[in-house]
């Protein structure tokens, strides 16, 4: 059979290029899309695809969701995707959350009797975001998580390496609380490690490792992330206004003293 093959892809006998020549044209035959034609059928199965989003979503992964939440708010969304949920805990949503595409959330429950996940209102989880669970996460309202982020308050293994080696968990100080304030923006593939607090109307640019806090309205970027803008704006002196009759007493010693400084130059 290799033989056969080797034989139709480089032989100069008029059987194999016979052969390569059909190939040739079966691998670049293409039909003409006559508009007419190809527009009624794009807009009828993107109107199909849409009817098909739209029951999956409000039917399948909605319903999904909203079973492992204790709690959630109105106007819950998800994408059109069955979010990947492991584990026993606590999911407690605010209004208008929007969880898009397919977000990974795991709790450890081995740290705590009901780790708990808190979102706030009018915040939005972008697709493939990772978020893992020992004790507790926060991430508040209006809040912009962008894909692939990856959130956890426990690394799921120890640091000592003798106890990893003997398959152990974490040690209970190394699982630490996450809190992400709000009006918080976490760019695509940025890491927030346990422990940290990611200071109120911060950015935190794509790819960053955040291993520790952010103070609130600040620009950090980096591995590890560190502070490269402020977002904070001054406001401006206060406008004080003069009196007029201390402005007048003003012009008044000023053309005394222009007086004084000619009498002295002549």
């Amino acid at each position: 059979m290799k033989n056969l093959v080797r034989f139709l892809a480089s032989s100069d006998h008029d059987v194999a290029r016979a052969v390569r020549r059909v190939r040739r044209q079966v691998l670049t035959f293409t039909l003409p899309a006559p508009r007419p034609l190809v527009v009624p059928m794009r807009m009828a199965f993107e109107a199909a695809r849409e009817v098909y989003y739209f029951g999956a979503r409000v039917l399948v992964c909605e319903p999904h969701l909203k079973s492992h939440c204790a709690r959630y708010g109105k106007g819950v969304r998800s994408g059109n995707f069955i979010h990947y949920i492991k584990g026993r805990g606590d999911i407690i949503l605010g209004d208008n959350v929007v969880l898009d595409g397919k977000v990974n959330i795991v709790f450890a429950a081995r740290f705590s009797d009901r780790p708990t996940l808190r979102i706030g209102d009018n915040t939005g989880i972008g697709h493939d975001c990772r978020i893992v669970v020992g004790k507790s996460i926060t991430i508040g309202k209006h809040c912009r998580i962008a894909g692939s982020v990856y959130i956890l308050d426990s690394s799921g293994h120890p640091s000592n390496p003798e106890d990893r080696k003997r398959g152990l968990p974490p040690a209970d100080s190394e699982v630490r609380p996450v809190v992400i304030e709000d009006n918080v923006w976490l760019g695509a593939r940025s890491m927030i490690f346990p422990g940290v607090t990611v200071g109120e109307g911060s950015v935190v640019s794509a790819g960053s490792i955040v291993m520790a806090d952010v103070p609130p309205y600040t620009v950090v970027a980096g591995n590890p992330a560190r502070r490269v803008a402020s977002l904070r704006t001054e406001p401006p002196p206060p406008l004080v206004v003069q009196p007029a009759a201390d402005r007048a007493d003003g012009r008044s010693n000023d053309a005394s003293a222009a007086r004084s400084l000619a009498d002295s130059a002549s």
